[in-house]
């Protein structure tokens, strides 16, 4: 009898807890992530500095290939002479 009675007990009180997990647990995840948004948005905040409208800023120029023929030589095609 204390047998039965103790398992009832148990598989009522591990019904229950997972009850209370399922309600609480993702309420508990959502306060979680929303700290880190928030952290992430203030980092972000403190690195990037409100930018003017109508400015432009270029933070990297890519390099120039250089060509094996300058500029000022222009580009030189062979030909031939028809008689």
């Amino acid at each position: 009898m204390i047998l039965i009675r103790f398992l009832i007990i148990t598989i009522c009180s591990l019904y229950i807890i997972r009850s209370l997990v399922r309600i609480f647990l993702p309420m508990l995840f959502q306060s979680v992530v929303n700290k880190a948004q928030e952290q992430a948005r203030q980092q972000q905040n403190q690195y990037q500095p409100p930018r003017p409208d109508g400015k432009i800023r270029i933070d990297h120029m890519p390099e120039q290939r250089k060509s094996s023929v300058p500029d000022s030589e222009g580009e030189f095609v062979d030909y031939e002479e028809i008689k």
